[in-house]
């Protein structure tokens, strides 16, 4: 009857306690990474939609699209889309390689406290013995499948941002020289008025 009074933060506490300082680090990374994972994906949903119909609408308001001017406001609306999409996509890459080095560090401490036990007492301290294994091995394993979500979410919203500025850049389409819009202007009229529900 004792453990439905237990603690349902007991088995995480003691699985942190196993893993020493380095997996505090590793917990608190996966948080930060997750978190900057999941807001990719929700402006992804709600705000770049917007944002694209927007400059999709300022641009074809735009009584000519040829001129020099022209083509300095195209390409200054495409970079800042794509700096909108891939802002914190170098942050992602970064802490994704963090996790397993935060692994080996705690490999390394785990290493470390075993030699010492083994120093002190030998190897008649198998309790001290195993703990510094155990640091060891949980750290490492932590480290490595924190990061797989990272890697993988990582490197499908690079893809997802480059097929959005190919979108994008091939929906802005410049006039030729005499004014007329090409077959891809009238591509992006159809996508705006898709995306405006129309």
């Amino acid at each position: 009857m004792s453990f439905l009074i237990q603690n349902p933060l007991d088995p995480l506490q003691r699985f942190m306690a196993v893993g020493g300082p380095a997996l505090w680090g590793i917990l608190l990374v996966t948080v930060v990474l997750s978190t900057l994972i999941i807001e990719r994906y929700v402006f992804l949903r709600t705000s770049y939609p917007a944002l694209v119909s927007g400059v999709i609408a300022r641009w074809q308001a735009r009584s000519e699209r040829y001129s020099w001017h022209a083509r300095q406001l195209r390409r200054m609306e495409i970079a800042e889309l794509d700096y909108q999409l891939c802002r914190s996509l170098p942050l992602i890459r970064s802490l994704t390689v963090v996790l397993p080095i935060l692994g080996l560090l705690g490999t390394v401490n785990g290493m470390i406290a075993t030699f010492t036990v083994m120093q002190l007492f030998g190897t008649g301290n198998v309790n001290g013995v195993a703990n510094g294994i155990s640091e060891a091995l949980v750290t490492t394993m932590a480290g490595l499948v924190c990061a797989l979500p990272g890697l993988y979410f990582g490197a499908s919203l690079t893809q997802r941002s480059q097929v959005e500025m190919q979108k994008l850049t091939s929906l802005l389409q410049l006039d030729d020289k005499f004014g007329n819009p090409g077959l891809l202007w009238i591509r992006a009229q159809v996508e705006l008025e898709k995306r405006s529900g129309r």
